[in-house]
């Protein structure tokens, strides 16, 4: 389990890099609207893994290239925000929780209309 501190470092991370992540000019990574989910660094803070959900992404693929290309700049501009002994490399990863979290709305919301429509005919 992560420490007080590592846990408020991932928080802030994680909150620094959701306004950053605006200012991205590539298309490749502005294919929709960007979340910052979570953020995990290391505990020498080397290096922090963060999940971006997407959505509405056209190519997973291109996101991926666009954002690592992106990642020195990033990283620049974390560390001049964050007044941290080490910038951590930034590793990403798709998460893809929003959009399965939408699907199973769109699908209970599909059975309630199913279930009132059987409730109006009886």
């Amino acid at each position: 389990m992560a420490s007080k501190k590592l846990e408020r470092i991932n928080e802030d991370i994680r909150l620094a890099l959701s306004e950053i992540l605006r200012d991205v000019k590539d298309p490749r990574v502005q294919q929709g609207m960007l979340s910052v989910t979570a953020a995990e660094a290391t505990g020498d803070l080397k290096y922090c893994t963060v999940y971006v959900s997407v959505y509405g992404m056209t190519s997973e693929k291109e996101f991926l290239r666009g954002i690592k290309s992106a990642s020195g700049w990033l990283r620049r501009e974390l560390g001049m925000r964050l007044s941290l002994r080490n910038t951590p490399e930034l590793l990403f990863k798709v998460d893809h929780s929003l959009e399965r979290g939408a699907h199973i709305s769109e699908l209970i919301a599909g059975l309630d209309l199913a279930e009132e429509e059987n409730h109006d005919e009886a």
